[in-house]
């Protein structure tokens, strides 16, 4: 089984969360969100989720949806469990044939274990397909099976440059001059020596730093086929660059606590502690909630280029909400989630509320996405004109059934080894992950 994918999710790493509670299975709730519970006649759907902000946007578009279907009224019960929970209990139920909600969210890379076998979601072609035209049809390709859609995205993922700009000014750097990786390169040098900043962090316990960049050189964990490309040539060689930053060229640091979503890197990065970051454009909301001091400082840019005219951007994230099959009302379920994530407003919805780039991109030079938000207020008012620019230099990614296991070799042993430890060469260390998932794939 093959899914396509073009830029990738949200949220491999969930926010963190504060616990409330347990649900009747004996899981840890962390939070219950009952939205329309006063409305007469009201029909109860039922949510999982593992990010709380999720629950935000679904609350206003159950009060949207309320207003304009006062004949059809919908009180959403949404409930956030933690990231693995959430997965292992709707995983059990689909199995075991009872106890699933009308609706969840299933992050990226482990929606391929809910598509294993005879699929127990609904699918949601008749919902998807009349839209497709006006969407970025490669995030709907991830969530597909036998040509049948199962799932839909929040947001498109386009990985970005964030530029801390007071920075850069000071080392005397125009961002704008930074073409290629090789003036980046050029231009961390300057950061470094003339102020106390690096010019970048790269993550050593997660993949946000190496996945983006492999895909915008057009490679991948897997090609077209499924088969295992984890050590190929191009990946090597783009681990080394990675590695290069490191420790040959020296602008840039290991991520303080191994990851972007580390509490030690929000307050590194809010004391100044890096020039740049590379994540993906939802990453916006991090710096709005965790890293207050650089508001009015950070600038978004597209990526480098590897070589000219090559991609500015690489896909990076995504949840896919599901309708599962033991919904006792599958048709109003999947009008709702049509209304609240395929729709024109819905989409505006994705960048007001949440700072997603939303997947339907004809909405992204609407007037409706200018208006002045906190998002804009942070940063800057041209954010959507560069997305524009850069939404056909986003590759593909393949997803397989072996992601979670290719993703899992990333993160506990290739970048630890090559960075943190330097036990072993990226050839080393990433021959030795592909062979631990071939050999787990003929098993």
């Amino acid at each position: 089984m093959q899914l396509k994918n073009l830029w990738l999710a949200v949220l491999v790493v969930p926010i963190f969360l504060v616990g409330c509670g347990s649900d009747s299975s004996g899981g840890d709730l962390e939070e219950q969100v009952i939205i329309g519970e006063d409305v007469e006649g009201a029909t109860e759907l039922t949510f999982w989720n593992f990010q709380e902000l999720h629950t935000a946007f679904f609350e206003d578009a159950v009060e949207r949806w309320n207003e304009e279907n006062p004949e059809r009224p919908i009180r959403l019960v949404a409930e956030t469990y933690p990231y693995d929970q959430v997965h292992n209990n709707l995983l059990l139920a689909l199995q075991s044939g009872s106890g699933a909600p009308d609706l969840a969210d299933i992050e990226i890379s482990q929606f391929a274990n809910f598509l294993k076998g005879e699929v127990q979601l609904e699918p949601l072609n008749d919902i998807v397909e009349p839209e497709l035209d006006k969407m970025v049809e490669s995030r709907f390709d991830i969530y597909t099976k036998d040509g049948n859609y199962y799932g839909i995205d929040y947001h498109v993922g386009a990985t970005v440059m964030f530029y801390n700009e007071e920075i850069m000014e000071e080392a005397g750097v125009d961002i704008d001059s930074i073409e290629t990786w090789d003036d980046y390169i050029e231009a961390g040098k300057q950061v470094v020596a003339s102020t106390d900043a690096v010019m970048t962090t790269v993550e050593s316990d997660e993949h946000f730093t190496f996945w983006p960049l492999i895909s915008q050189r057009g490679s991948d964990y897997f090609d077209t086929e499924g088969n295992v490309i984890l050590d190929n040539e191009l990946n090597v060689d783009t681990l080394q660059f990675i590695h290069d930053l490191v420790y040959e060229h020296e602008i840039a640091e290991l991520a303080p606590g191994g990851f972007h979503h580390a509490e030690e890197y929000y307050g590194y990065m809010n004391d100044g502690g890096a020039a740049s970051l590379m994540m993906p454009m939802w990453y916006m909301g991090r710096f709005l909630d965790y890293m207050e001091d650089l508001e009015g400082k950070i600038q978004i840019r597209p990526l480098p280029m590897w070589e000219e005219g090559g991609n500015r951007s690489a896909g990076m994230g995504g949840t896919g909400t599901v309708v599962t099959n033991q919904s006792e009302h599958p048709e109003l379920a999947k009008e709702f989630l049509a209304f609240a994530k395929l729709s024109e407003e819905g989409n505006i919805k994705l960048w007001e509320i949440l700072g997603f780039d939303p997947p339907r991109h004809d909405v992204w030079d609407s007037e409706a996405m200018r208006a002045s938000n906190r998002f804009y207020d942070y940063f800057h008012d041209d954010i959507f004109d560069i997305l524009l620019e850069i939404r056909d230099e986003i590759n593909e990614i393949n997803i397989t059934e072996q992601t979670p296991d290719a993703q899992q070799e990333i993160h506990s042993h290739v970048m630890h080894a090559v960075l943190r430890e330097q036990s072993q060469t990226p050839q080393e260390a990433l021959e030795q992950a592909a062979e631990a998932v071939r050999s787990r794939m003929t098993h």
